[in-house]
């Protein structure tokens, strides 16, 4: 298993970490960090600042 995860993000602009070294899967993307997981789940708590979906926004 990989050590190394990237932030993801849906289309309702939801976050999460994804192993690196693996597929994406249907329905998210890469945000653009990567790294350990503590460092991408770092990077959630500074950006992700409204958690409803975007449609309730």
């Amino acid at each position: 298993m990989s050590d190394r995860y990237l932030v993801v993000l849906n289309d309702e602009e939801q976050y999460s970490v994804w192993w690196a070294d693996r597929d994406l899967p249907a329905g998210w993307r890469a945000e653009g960090t990567g790294g350990t997981r503590e460092e991408c789940l770092q990077h959630i708590d500074r950006v992700w600042t409204d958690m409803r979906p975007l449609s309730l926004r």
